[in-house]
């Protein structure tokens, strides 16, 4: 480079930059405000959240056709935001849930992302955890359990991995709504799991985290997946779990929010994401320890085949928080909250159901 030129901003430098200094007005004009104005910003808008949910699963403005394929996932992000909340069900409701739900479910087995189409093991994963969520006899006979079983047999990949659906991609996702649906439904068997750990190993990438198949970039979402994947197969140790805490702790940024991937930005989503496998790791304080001492490829770990999936998650929290809480829930607070209702990615950007399920999983797990 020439004396006379000026290095030039990317435009990933220049969104940064953006986000840092909107973030940064916002945390400047709360620190400024009396106690008790603090107070009411910090206080979570439970009440106009719920409405705003419930308003989702009534009736949804044209503009959601672009979502026609991901049905199932809006019952999904609703139902989960609303049992976050603590908010119950009316009997009509669920009716038409289940109904719906219903419409979606192939003869073969599997859900589509609406009546008709073909099965996909993501909308499976969002139909299945929608069903759990209600509860109750009708909703959850309504799962053919049976053709269920065949459809993810077929899904599996001679590399250990699914395929998402008929002649789709193979990535960690589909492995962890394939392991994650089997293991609610109690369908779980050898044949499932073969060699999905040694898939999921095939994805953690020298910084530590997961991508979605071997080769590509680490990133939050498919690290929570594969995380919770091998806990479910009982294959967590397996993991390189002190590089993968390493690579976590960088991925909560100076907005005090997470990011998904490294030099990208802040998004709300990762609070779930980044901070729900933090919670996992919490319980597995005794093998990273082991793992700093002894070389992971050598490792002669006991295994407990009773403490896989809801008993490890039960199991005694072995360590501290490893990411900074209260930073997070003021981000979650202050920068993605909308006084009306439903939460958003990050200042600037609109509220939509995803994002508003995921930062209240992750403002559950930052409080919890």
């Amino acid at each position: 480079m020439e004396a006379s030129e000026v290095p030039v901003a990317t435009v990933t430098q220049r969104s940064q930059k953006s986000v840092e200094s909107q973030v940064g007005r916002i945390y400047e004009g709360f620190a400024k405000l009396p106690p008790d104005a603090q107070f009411r910003m910090l206080e979570l808008k439970r009440e106009n959240h719920i409405d705003y949910l419930k308003g989702g699963l009534r009736q949804l403005p044209s503009s959601f056709c672009i979502l026609d394929a991901l049905r199932p996932w809006v019952c999904f992000w609703n139902l989960h935001s609303l049992a976050l909340l603590g908010e119950s069900f009316d009997a009509q409701l669920q009716n038409n849930i289940v109904d719906f739900l219903c419409r979606c479910q192939d003869p073969n087995g599997g859900y589509g992302g609406g009546p008709g189409q073909m099965p996909h093991l993501a909308t499976t994963y969002a139909a299945v955890c929608s069903l759990v969520t209600l509860g109750g006899h009708k909703a959850l006979s309504s799962i053919n359990r049976s053709e269920m079983c065949m459809f993810l047999r077929q899904m599996k990949h001679p590399s250990g991995g699914f395929r998402i659906h008929d002649g789709g991609e193979i990535d960690v996702r589909a492995c962890y709504a394939a392991i994650s649906v089997a293991s609610i439904l109690n369908i779980l068997d050898d044949e499932l799991v073969q060699n999905v750990g040694n898939y999921i190993l095939s994805c953690q990438t020298y910084e530590g985290g997961i991508s979605a198949e071997p080769g590509t970039e680490a990133h939050g979402g498919y690290t929570f997946c594969g995380v919770a994947t091998m806990i479910m197969i009982n294959q967590v140790n397996q993991l390189d779990l002190p590089r993968l805490i390493d690579w976590l702790v960088f991925q909560q940024g100076k907005e005090c929010g997470f990011k998904g991937r490294t030099n990208k930005l802040v998004d709300c989503c990762y609070s779930f994401w980044q901070g729900g496998t933090f919670a996992l790791l919490q319980r597995a304080c005794s093998t990273i320890d082991q793992q700093l001492v002894i070389p992971v490829g050598g490792n002669t770990f006991e295994v407990n085949f009773n403490d896989i999936g809801h008993n490890f998650v039960k199991r005694r929290v072995e360590m501290e928080p490893l990411f900074d809480g209260r930073a997070l829930q003021l981000y979650l607070l202050l920068c993605s909250q909308e006084e009306n209702g439903g939460l958003k990615d990050k200042p600037g950007k609109s509220r939509d159901f995803y994002h508003t399920c995921y930062a209240l999983s992750g403002l559950s797990v930052s409080l919890y």
